[in-house]
């Protein structure tokens, strides 16, 4: 649902359910990069860019995510954001160059950062590293300067089981289908990309500790296979203890993502958290 929606359903304000959502996702960071810490080794990872956009088309952006193949475990995400591309009209190609002479243009090589600050609290605990032929990820790979193996599938190869790609194909699928930010021609689009990394990350712990990983079968989530966990977690178990900031080390850039400091370039007023009662 939208922010709307919660609110009508709840009832309350708008302004209400977003300050929830981002007390919220700030935990949600806390606990991801806690569970994270517990993680040894990894045999392979899937790596892809989920793209979608704030404020308008023209300012579209990827989730860099990664996921373990063995157990389907949503690892990490960093955020691109890009140029919009394809097919454009005239009209539109002229507002483009308008926005970028006032606003900017996006950094051409921001999938590679992104996928290279993706990587570097992972390629020591993986030998093997499946992404499909994006360009920007061989050189991502090499500037971490790991001795890992690097498989590519191409991105028109049939997405069924038998793809090698085929866990990171269906989160991308469960993030598009859980989300109505991200459904097609939908309305409830992100306004800030802030807003959307931080509802990503409560979709990455829920599907990690409460979703199974098959609606069929037993009843096992991605965290039990990893030894994680012993049961699939409750809002209780997630909101169990209060987790503090200055206890819980994150990783870059989540650094970032807990302070609020990604911007939104086509809004001129962007707010940071100020640490307040520990949260």
């Amino acid at each position: 649902m939208g922010n709307r929606q919660i609110a009508r359903a709840l009832p309350c304000s708008k302004s209400t359910v977003a300050h929830q959502v981002a007390r919220l996702g700030r935990h949600c960071l806390l606990v991801q990069a806690r569970e994270l810490s517990k993680i040894s080794s990894l045999n392979e990872i899937a790596i892809d860019g989920f793209e979608t956009f704030e404020w308008s088309q023209y300012f579209p952006f990827h989730h860099n995510v990664a996921v373990d193949v063995d157990s389907g475990y949503f690892l990490y995400h960093t955020d691109s954001p890009l140029r919009r591309k394809g097919r454009m009209t005239a009209g539109q190609k002229k507002r483009r160059l308008a926005l970028e002479v006032e606003l900017g243009r996006a950094n051409p090589r921001a999938v590679e950062t992104g996928v290279q600050a993706l990587l570097s609290p992972l390629i020591s605990r993986t030998a093997t590293i499946r992404s499909d032929d994006h360009r920007a990820y061989p050189r991502a790979i090499g500037r971490l300067g790991g001795r890992v193996a690097h498989r590519i599938t191409s991105s028109k190869q049939r997405r069924d089981e038998r793809n090698p790609l085929w866990e990171i194909n269906v989160l991308d699928l469960m993030i598009r289908h859980s989300t109505a930010a991200h459904k097609r021609e939908t309305i409830a689009w992100a306004k800030r990309r802030q807003a959307s990394i931080e509802k990503l990350t409560i979709f990455q712990v829920w599907r990690n500790y409460f979703k199974r990983r098959r609606e069929k079968g037993d009843r096992v989530t991605s965290a039990m296979l990893l030894g994680l966990s012993s049961r699939p977690w409750r809002v209780e178990d997630l909101l169990a203890r209060r987790m503090f900031y200055g206890k819980a080390p994150l990783p870059d850039p989540w650094n970032d993502y807990y302070d609020c400091r990604v911007r939104t370039t086509a809004l001129a007023v962007n707010r940071t958290h100020c640490l307040k009662y520990a949260f």
